[in-house]
């Protein structure tokens, strides 16, 4: 964490989370936050960590809260090491709508809202939902990301979880599920070209979606009735850039990943493709750098098409569910740009620069979630 912030020369302020985010120039007409990234935690007085922080996106500096966090809350991510005896240790395997899914050996996936900002630290909402089920010949121990069709788990009898497990398995659950037991309902996928991509939720068709490797194919699920036979939507790309022989070839060495991101604002919604390279570190240690991005506009016909503008929006990619808000919103955010955060990588893009320049600094980030605009509910 100080080398981040050595790097970056970020000013660390302690703030009351809701006072901070009333006075500090965003829209208060909106009565929300802006969109953050999880910094981790700071020391308090008598040595521990704990209090919260956080890099809000119009904002160059981190802020750090006085919301406190439990200690040891995300200092493990996503996966445990087969040799690791500590059955208390918990992992953070995903965030969307500001809640984290943790996971703890005993196979129980819970949602907490310990990262959202304006969530009360005296109060934390912990809802627990059952052991996890492995599917014959699957895996649930490296979880690829997950995904919820509402920010309110608790009490919205419709809400969905959708975890996506490395391999061929996805799992939904009702966290509230009327006043009966939840249960999850598994699936296998069968083509493997879905199997190390991400889930997501879209509002504008009520469905999970999951984009193939390549991208070149979408499949959806219905959160309400999930099927092990998805519906397959094709993708044909269309307005390619005449890129120079030196980016063809860096992207050619890459390793590629596809997002599948709605921009609620707007009703668009983006594929974005994402180009890593094994790079070495300050420290010399190997990690993935993102070095190329393109973004696609996906229309009702099936067609990809590559711009290098989003007009007033912004993109936030991380281990969290993905999504857009408009700069317009944030005063001193700068529009048509796209946040990345993860565990070895940290930056934006300016699509307006294209052929663009990545702007990282290299992780680890232990906890690399982005959190969307909360709505400020003032007691």
């Amino acid at each position: 964490m100080s080398l981040f912030l050595s790097r970056l020369r970020l000013e660390v302020r302690r703030s009351s989370s809701v006072s901070l985010l009333l006075s500090k120039g965003f829209s208060t007409s909106l009565r929300q936050t802006p969109p953050c990234s999880i910094m981790g935690a700071f020391p308090r007085e008598d040595g521990g960590l704990r209090r919260l922080a956080v890099a809000y996106a119009h904002k160059p500096s981190v802020t750090q809260l006085d919301k406190v966090i439990p200690l040891g809350l995300g200092l493990v991510f996503n996966c445990y090491d087969d040799d690791d005896e500590d059955d208390e240790k918990t992992l953070t395997i995903g965030a969307s709508h500001g809640w984290v899914a943790t996971l703890k050996k005993d196979g129980i996936l819970r949602l907490q809202d310990d990262f959202n900002p304006v969530a009360s630290d005296a109060n934390p909402k912990r809802i627990p939902l059952p052991p996890l089920v492995t599917l014959p010949h699957c895996q649930t121990n490296i979880i690829t990301n997950v995904s919820m069709s509402s920010s309110s788990p608790e009490d919205d009898e419709d809400c969905v979880v959708a975890v996506k497990f490395l391999g061929p398995q996805l799992s939904f659950c009702k966290p509230a599920a009327g006043q009966s037991r939840p249960e999850w309902t598994n699936i296998k996928i069968e083509n493997p070209c879905f199997f190390s991509s991400r889930v997501m939720y879209s509002e504008k068709d009520n469905m999970f979606r999951i984009p193939g490797s390549g991208g070149h194919l979408i499949g959806s699920w219905d959160p309400c009735n999930p099927s092990d036979d998805p519906k397959l939507h094709k993708v044909e790309f269309q307005n390619l850039p005449k890129l120079p022989m030196a980016t063809r070839e860096l992207m050619d060495s890459c390793f590629t990943s596809e997002h599948l991101v709605e921009s609620r604002p707007t009703g668009e919604t983006f594929l974005v493709k994402q180009y890593k390279k094994t790079a070495k570190n300050k420290e010399g240690v190997d990690i993935m750098k993102t070095e190329f991005l393109m973004v696609f506009k996906l229309d009702d016909e099936g067609n990809a098409v590559c711009i290098q503008r989003m007009g007033d929006l912004n993109m936030f990619l991380s281990m969290s569910e993905p999504f857009c808000v408009l700069a317009s919103s944030f005063p001193g955010m700068l529009s048509s740009t796209v946040h990345i955060y993860d565990y070895d990588d940290m930056g934006y893009v300016y699509l307006d620069d294209f052929p663009f320049h990545i702007y990282s600094v290299s992780g680890p980030h232990l906890v690399p979630y982005q959190i969307p605009p909360q709505d400020i509910i003032e007691n």
